[in-house]
């Protein structure tokens, strides 16, 4: 076959004005074409484009953001050529995404299609970074970026395309951003969202061992003092919603005249209850100072509880998720005041 010779009718009549068309030499050879016959179609002026290694689009002109996202993980998660076999033509036919294996949309795209603001167009975007099993045996080529990773998480599906969760899309876009600006402005835009809370972010962070870089430990300062300061608004929040006595916020405990108990986010000293939240987080390089915290957590609540003071442990999860049955289990404990001996006598003062 020359250039000069006419290109043989291929059988895909009935994908004409199918509104994906992006495929895989696997899947066209399931349909019945060759790789000689698709690597014609795609000579240059004809009805076909390579857009990656492997994969075909079945259109001369440019292709949207939906073509290259899937022609980008058509082309990471398709197998090494020695076992490669015939896939199904669109995903969804037979096992979903069978032909992106266990390939997903990571990264700055993966935040766009979480409808994250300060993420940029997908269209806009030079590179689609797509996470991949540490073993996969290709390069990064053309628009997409692989990204390797040891455990690979339970992917989203957005859209029809399987996207990594936000704690995880967020570290490896982090990991390609070196202006702490737009590293602060994703942080602080996936918990004010309710994408997921700070500490999920920071352990993907520890993980991808980012937080030895300066602009990212500063980025998650801001975002731990962001997290706190929502998690107490929902603390405010529960309390007043769901009819709740008001208590002390944000006080000191001391025994008369004697040594420091702690601080609390809430305090009823009539009911001697007690509400903390929880907002430690893992850092890389900490995780003794992080198991000291929680010793800390212990041994006060241990303490308090020794003198009669009912502790009630929140996490900001908890609050976001399950308002009403925090609410329920603070009123629980006030109301169960009455049944216990009177708490030892403490006093309170301002945080």
């Amino acid at each position: 076959m020359n250039h000069n010779t006419p290109l043989s009718p291929l059988p895909l009549q009935h994908l004409a004005n199918a509104q994906l068309r992006v495929m895989s030499t696997a899947q066209l050879g399931a349909h019945g074409v060759s790789a000689a016959d698709a690597g014609a179609h795609c000579r240059p002026g004809g009805p076909w484009q390579q857009l990656l290694p492997g994969v075909c689009l079945l259109h001369p002109g440019p292709p949207t953001s939906e073509e290259r996202l899937h022609g980008a993980l058509l082309y990471a998660g398709r197998p090494p050529a020695r076992t490669a076999r015939a896939v199904p033509a669109q995903p969804g036919a037979g096992e979903p995404h069978a032909a992106y294996a266990d390939a997903m949309i990571t990264g700055l795209a993966a935040l766009a299609l979480h409808r994250f603001s300060s993420a940029p167009p997908l269209l806009s975007l030079d590179r689609i970074d797509v996470l991949v099993p540490r073993t996969r045996r290709l390069r990064s080529v053309g628009f997409t970026r692989l990204v390797r990773g040891h455990g690979m998480p339970t992917p989203q599906q957005i859209t029809g395309v399987p996207v990594a969760p936000v704690p995880r899309a967020i570290a490896d876009a982090v990991a390609q951003l070196a202006e702490a600006g737009a590293v602060r402005r994703l942080l602080t835009e996936a918990v004010r969202g309710g994408h997921c809370e700070p500490a999920a972010i920071v352990r993907e962070l520890n993980r991808a061992r980012l937080l030895t870089r300066p602009h990212v430990v500063d980025a998650v300062d801001s975002l731990l003092a962001e997290g706190r300061a929502i998690a107490e608004d929902r603390l405010y929040q529960m309390v007043a919603e769901y009819g709740l006595p008001d208590p002390l916020w944000n006080v000191d405990l001391r025994l008369p005249g004697g040594p420091h108990l702690g601080g609390v986010d809430a305090y009823w000293p009539d009911q001697a209850v007690a509400v903390e939240l929880d907002t430690r987080a893992p850092r890389q390089g900490f995780r003794q100072d992080d198991d000291a915290l929680w010793s800390e957590y212990a041994r006060k609540r241990e303490h308090l509880e020794r003198l009669g003071i009912t502790v009630v442990h929140i996490t900001p999860k908890k609050l976001r998720d399950s308002l009403e049955q925090q609410a329920a289990i603070v009123r629980t404990a006030l109301m169960a005041s009455t049944d216990r001996d009177p708490a030892a006598y403490v006093v309170v003062l301002p945080r």
